[in-house]
């Protein structure tokens, strides 16, 4: 259900940029899926599919972008990737930090000096990082 909501907002963005620009037709839409969030990216293109069907978006390629999740200490400055620890996590944690990223805080400390007040530079979100559109006169 969450992967629904988000290709609804992708979408929906998607459209109302093309109106704004006047496009007769949205030939791509790429969107960054951030690591964290840990959405499932076959889900959300049969979502948007689905919800592009009849519209000016119908038939439009999308990509995805897996952005890696980046930490960096504000005790000591260390920066680290998740995949550098996720070894350590069950599966139960993996779904608590897909639906609330934030969570992140109680599962995770700097590996360099044991902190858990770091700050996610990185890999946290899903937003639409291009949409290519084609204007009425297939330019």
């Amino acid at each position: 259900m969450h992967e629904w909501a988000l290709a609804d907002a992708i979408v929906r963005t998607a459209l109302d940029y093309a109106e704004r620009e006047g496009a007769s037709r949205i030939k791509r839409i790429d969107v960054v899926l951030g690591e964290l969030q840990d959405v499932a990216e076959d889900i959300v293109k049969f979502a948007m599919e689905q919800l592009l069907a009849g519209t000016i978006g119908e038939g439009a390629g999308v990509e995805f972008i897996e952005e890696e999740a980046v930490f960096r200490c504000r005790n000591c400055g260390h920066e680290w990737k998740l995949k550098e620890v996720r070894e350590s996590f069950d599966d139960r944690i993996k779904e608590d930090i897909h639906f609330i990223p934030e969570v992140v805080h109680s599962f995770l400390a700097c590996p360099k000096c044991g902190s858990h007040d770091f700050e996610v530079v990185k890999g946290r979100g899903v937003y639409i990082s291009g949409i290519l559109i084609e204007k009425g006169d297939g330019a």
